[in-house]
């Protein structure tokens, strides 16, 4: 049976928790001086609730239409609005110079679409825009505490660096780190951090 997110968050229980990525909250700093903030593949909405708590102006895109229901919900209970909006981040264009950040919190990608949607993240951002990511590494088959088991949907930090290195890089991390995130995220993890500002033009 081919797998499904829809399916996958079609439950009460949220997965991954409702508490925000502890990158998100640790580099909220680095986003203070943003006002519109986008989520990629942000599932059941945690992190973009978090940072809707925190006054900041919140879009949500994910496929699947039952984590953007849950998005909602945990918005309303938390009296903030996230905007949602369903788009297939292989397939969809999305709005070039829109928002003042993104974020991506363990998009799964396999390894041929992943410069494409980071790409995407870039094009989302204005110049002087940061982007915000955390992703599981390679590495992280021998740990068994979360993500996909197939190597092809996990990252290499040397591409990631490879994709950056037109901008400026403000953190990069590759290692261990504990995410105990729901039911799906249980201990010790091996990832890799990004936090970068677009290139302005000229």
């Amino acid at each position: 049976m081919k797998f499904s997110w829809h399916d996958r968050f079609d439950t009460e229980e949220y997965i991954y928790g409702e508490e925000p990525n502890p990158l998100v909250v640790e580099q909220i700093e680095r986003l203070r001086g943003c006002n519109k903030v986008v989520a990629f593949a942000e599932g059941e909405g945690r992190n973009a609730v978090f940072l809707a708590r925190e006054g900041f102006d919140v879009t949500a895109y994910d496929l699947a239409e039952s984590g953007s229901k849950k998005t909602e919900k945990l918005a309303e209970k938390h009296g903030v609005s996230v905007m949602t909006k369903k788009v297939d981040l292989i397939r969809d264009e999305v709005e070039a110079n829109e928002f003042d950040a993104a974020i991506m919190i363990f998009g799964h990608f396999r390894e041929k679409d992943q410069k494409n949607v980071f790409e995407k993240l870039l094009k989302a951002v204005k110049p002087g825009g940061i982007i915000l990511m955390e992703v599981y590494s390679k590495e992280q088959l021998n740990y068994k505490t979360g993500g996909p088991d197939d190597r092809d949907m996990l990252y290499d930090p040397k591409n990631i660096l490879e994709w950056c290195k037109r901008h400026h890089v403000l953190h990069f991390f590759y290692g261990e780190q504990i995410r105990e995130e729901g039911s799906r995220h249980t201990g010790l993890a091996h990832v890799v951090q990004l936090v970068l500002k677009k290139r302005r033009l000229g």
